[in-house]
């Protein structure tokens, strides 16, 4: 045998045994895949199916966890109130009657205060420090170790931006116009507001236009413009203030039964990181685009824009931070949790108004003189 078809031989059979190996592979990758289990998870939200965007950040994350795992991860969304009502949904995933809720950690102060740290809280971080927080400043890690006193652990699944601050029925020119209006504000807001002299009471999105219709309450916070408009509030409070000091950066979590969560593959754990982190993005983007239009449209109705009053502001921000140092006194998770994120926030403080709060507040004052 020549030198010449030896090297034939040989490269023809390497390219067959190539091929072979190639093909063997493609071959494994799909048995590899039905090695995972088909799961089906149900999912309870807080929020009613109307609201599109808030509601909707839980059908993003279900859809891309469908696509991710191609249909063997499944997670039915059902809206509030089909499965249990929205203030239930944490009890609901720690009972394991659904595996998953998606909704804001601050309904659940009555449980513990520290449920509201992790989502938002007054005089907090905006919606980037807050990713940033959660994401990588140590947050979420301090979030779900609290949590996990309650058998479940959270994931970030999306963020509001920074809110409004209410619609009223009277105009509020000073601190003393709060004093007895009964407000639907929820949370640790709710607590600092009643400080003001204002009566909270807390309902969910869908009981808040018929509680304002009956005069049961004078003034309402929900989210932010395209919510508000969705929800008629415009027809009966006219006057619609900002901003909303108790939620500069909202982020609604995915909270998860603990032990169905580790029970998942690994696979299944990074698919559903992944999904939730989609719905997170996705919904401060819509946001900014469908806020950025309703704005225009409610001033347009004849909506009275105003900015809080400043001693409103400066009472509040006081108020805010006696009540935390009360907080660390009482309960012993916030106590373990506030002390970083209060070093996070002052010193993300210091680098925003280096950089980004000088751009802003540039552009914004050259776009409102015409330039």
């Amino acid at each position: 045998m020549t030198d010449k078809l030896s090297r034939r031989k040989f490269l023809t059979k390497g390219a067959l045994g190539g091929a072979a190996t190639v093909a063997g592979a493609a071959l494994a990758a799909p048995a590899v895949a039905q090695e995972l289990p088909t799961i089906k998870w149900r999912l309870t939200s807080g929020f009613p199916n109307n609201l599109d965007t808030i509601y909707g950040g839980a059908v993003v994350m279900a859809d891309a966890l469908s696509k991710i795992t191609e249909g063997k991860f499944q997670i039915q969304v059902f809206q509030a109130g089909e499965i249990v009502p929205g203030p239930q949904a944490i009890d609901a995933v720690q009972a394991n009657t659904v595996e998953i809720a998606h909704t804001c950690g601050y309904y659940f102060t009555g449980k513990n205060p520290t449920f509201a740290i992790g989502s938002t809280i007054p005089f907090g971080l905006n919606a980037r420090q807050q990713n940033a927080w959660l994401y990588h400043g140590g947050g979420n890690e301090l979030y779900d170790e609290f949590l996990s006193e309650y058998g479940i652990i959270g994931k970030p699944g999306g963020g509001t931006g920074a809110q409004m601050g209410g619609w009223f029925r009277k105009e509020i020119n000073s601190a003393a116009d709060l004093n007895g209006v009964k407000m639907r504000i929820a949370g640790v807001a709710g607590q600092v507001m009643s400080r003001l002299g204002v009566v909270p009471q807390q309902l969910p999105g869908g009981d808040i236009y018929p509680a304002l219709e009956r005069g049961t309450i004078d003034a309402a916070e929900w989210v932010g413009p395209y919510d508000d408009e969705r929800l008629g509030f415009f027809q009966i409070a006219p006057y619609y203030y900002y901003p909303a000091y108790w939620e500069g950066g909202l982020t609604i979590h995915f909270f998860i039964n603990k032990a169905q969560y580790e029970g998942l593959p690994d696979a299944y754990k990074a698919a559903l990181d992944t999904a939730c982190k989609a719905a997170n993005v996705n919904m401060q983007a819509l946001y900014d685009v469908k806020n950025t239009k309703a704005i225009r449209s409610l001033v347009g109705k004849g909506v009275k824009l105003r900015p809080l009053p400043r001693d409103v502001m400066d009472a509040a921000y006081k108020a805010t931070f006696e009540l935390y140092g009360e907080y660390s006194a009482k309960y012993p998770a916030w106590a373990k949790i506030y002390p970083a994120w209060k070093k996070f926030r002052d010193e993300s403080f210091e680098w925003f108004r280096v950089a980004e709060y000088s751009y802003d507040s540039y552009m914004y004052a050259a776009q409102a003189s015409g330039k």
